[in-house]
């Protein structure tokens, strides 16, 4: 008879298997760090009580969106009383909070901390400034340089994308071949700043739900869901299944949502549906390469 260890589903195999997620829909008071630290804190002992593993704020979580020049009186660096206070109190839960970011070279970032053990484990700077409609952050802030990954467990792998990060599918590909088995996406959506018939609520329902089914990798989505400098912040943050199905969905007010993940879903996943799998890092890494040089030579010219 096979022992524990080596049958799926058996005693060992189920070490970090499942993972409890909780999304945090707030109502951010804008421009008031002092009272959105105090709903942070409320959250967070929220999703202790409910028994969560992780917990994902919106966007800027700690002052609120579009603050524009305000930017850089709310600028903190990571070491901050207000991150330390944060850090305390989510123990060993893994909280994913926004903030402008005092960083280095004296430059001012839209980043997201990601707090364990009473300290920052994880920092992200977004990538994608979001800077057309009417949205301004390229006027703002410094775009971040690089994407990384971390773990959460013996299993898990967590990539963080803000907001626009997403809206470039290079980044997402970049953060699963990194070894991404969870994606989790602070965004700060609100309804009509982009322009055009874009639809930011439809938007996101289709690139979230395409996302999770291509990659076979469950994500989290937290938004805001209020009014903040005239511009309304529409809810709808959700946690997604491997197959891009809603395990949890916020209505447009604030309140906390939890689901639970399975790891085996996402190894049946990604073994039917084998995009990782099939990845060519050596063909784009190439292609990269030929396109970067061959830049302005005219298409007839270009070596095959």
């Amino acid at each position: 008879m096979p022992s524990a260890i080596d049958t799926p589903g058996g005693t060992a195999s189920e070490t970090g298997r499942k993972l409890k997620i909780a999304v945090a829909q707030t109502a951010a008071h804008y421009g008031d760090i002092a009272a959105n630290l105090e709903t942070h804190l409320a959250m967070i002992a929220a999703a202790r009580a409910g028994g969560a593993e992780v917990l994902i704020f919106p966007e800027l979580s700690l002052t609120g969106y579009c603050v524009g020049e305000r930017s850089l009186p709310l600028a903190l660096p990571r070491d901050h009383p207000v991150i330390q206070r944060l850090a305390a109190a989510s123990g060993d839960l893994w909280t994913v909070v926004g903030f402008i970011e005092e960083g280095v070279a004296a430059q001012i970032h839209n980043s997201l901390a990601v707090l364990h053990g009473g300290a920052v484990a994880f920092l992200h700077r977004k990538l994608n400034l979001a800077t057309f409609g009417q949205l301004e952050e390229g006027k703002h802030f410094a775009a971040g340089r690089y994407l990384e990954t971390f773990n959460l467990g013996p299993r898990w792998r967590a990539g963080t994308l803000i907001c626009a990060d997403s809206w470039n599918p290079a980044l997402v590909h970049l953060a699963a071949v990194q070894g991404a088995t969870l994606l989790l996406l602070p965004v700060a959506s609100a309804l009509g700043v982009v322009g055009g018939e874009f639809s930011n609520p439809v938007g996101w329902q289709r690139a979230l739900d395409f996302y999770a089914m291509v990659y076979g990798m469950p994500l989290a989505m937290a938004n805001f869901a209020s009014k903040q400098n005239g511009a309304q912040f529409w809810g709808g943050s959700r946690v997604l299944d491997p197959y891009g199905n809603v395990l949890a969905q916020a209505g447009d007010g604030e309140e906390i949502i939890f689901a639970e993940l399975d790891f085996q879903a996402v190894l049946t996943a990604r073994y039917h549906l084998p995009t990782l799998r099939d990845s060519n890092l050596d063909l784009i890494y190439r292609e990269l390469g030929r396109l970067t040089w061959q830049v302005g030579v005219p298409p007839e010219s270009r070596r095959v």
